[in-house]
């Protein structure tokens, strides 16, 4: 065996070693007892966990949580956690921000053992160059940039769809309210004929009005969550119906038709860019094929003095 394949088996298993001790000091019981602020934070409603009381984390991830209070900590920290929490929420996402980078970070870890097995797999077989120890690198990188990639795209699918479903509730909620109905009623029948996402976040509306919060706030914090402007703009003029005692019927109906403007001004926005693209393939592959066609011939009978 080369001493290139002799460095591949040795770091192989070494790594193999490493992983394994550390999953046996993950299961090793912890002797020392949990401190004060642990024991009563359960029972303090500003310090308790926002998540609630039921541990939401897999055995392991907790032993590994309690163990670094050092790490948790430090994720914890930073003024993005919040703006992290709030693309999530939009996403659709059922996870704490540190819970994500955790995972990020298990994606990246995930990548750097793919990228090493490759570089050994490399070296055995005798096609290790130099420019191959980039490779672990290269697929830590990727590996931690997979799950961003899915919130962007989970967060830009579901803010489409809400902007599809708002002219639709909104002018049911209008046919309701017109029809004699109050605003929660109308609200409750809505979100149970509907099963689209902004249905969704009616039934958390009313599931909080039932637990005491005004129906105002509660559609405000909704309108937040969401961050759309069709909805955040319909929620503001209804709030502002609500208080001045305006009647919700026309407001919603004008809502909607506001609403189902902007969607058509949207298509047509998404139309004119489909367009443009469109033209790329016809300007730089099809007219230049078009033009060598027409006077590579030409060209060639010159060269033959023909």
């Amino acid at each position: 065996m080369s001493d290139t394949g002799e460095l591949a088996t040795a770091v192989l298993l070494g790594t193999t070693l490493a992983a394994g001790i550390l999953l046996v000091g993950t299961r090793l019981p912890r002797w020392s007892a949990p401190s004060l602020v642990r024991r009563i934070a359960p029972y303090l409603r500003d310090v308790a966990d926002p998540l609630g009381l039921t541990p939401l984390t897999p055995p392991v991830a907790r032993g590994i949580a309690s163990r670094h209070g050092w790490w948790g900590r430090a994720m914890s920290a930073g003024s993005a956690w919040g703006a992290l929490e709030v693309r999530l929420r939009r996403a659709g996402w059922d996870l704490s921000a540190p819970r994500f980078r955790a995972r990020q970070l298990a994606g990246g870890v995930a990548g750097l053992v793919a990228g090493g097995a490759l570089v050994v797999v490399l070296a055995v077989v005798g096609r290790f160059w130099w420019g191959s120890a980039v490779l672990p690198l290269l697929c830590a990188a990727a590996g931690g940039a997979v799950l961003p990639w899915l919130l962007r795209i989970a967060e830009t699918r579901r803010s489409r769809l809400i902007r599809e479903e708002v002219p639709t509730v909104l002018e049911f909620l209008a046919l309701c309210l017109s029809a004699g109905e109050g605003l929660p009623e109308s609200l409750r029948r809505v979100s149970a004929v509907g099963a689209g996402e902004l249905n969704r976040h009616l039934r958390a509306v009313l599931l909080a009005t039932g637990t005491g919060s005004p129906l105002a706030d509660a559609l405000t914090d909704m309108a937040r969550s969401v961050d759309v402007a069709p909805v955040s703009r319909a929620v503001d003029h209804l709030v502002a119906a609500i208080e001045r005692g305006a009647p919700l019927a026309q407001v919603l109906q004008a809502q909607a038709v506001d609403a189902r403007d902007d969607a058509k001004r949207v298509l047509i926005e998404q139309a004119g860019r489909k367009e443009i693209l469109m033209l790329l393939p016809l300007v730089f592959l099809v007219l230049p094929l078009s033009v060598i066609f027409a006077i590579f011939p030409g060209i060639v009978m010159l060269r033959l003095g023909v």
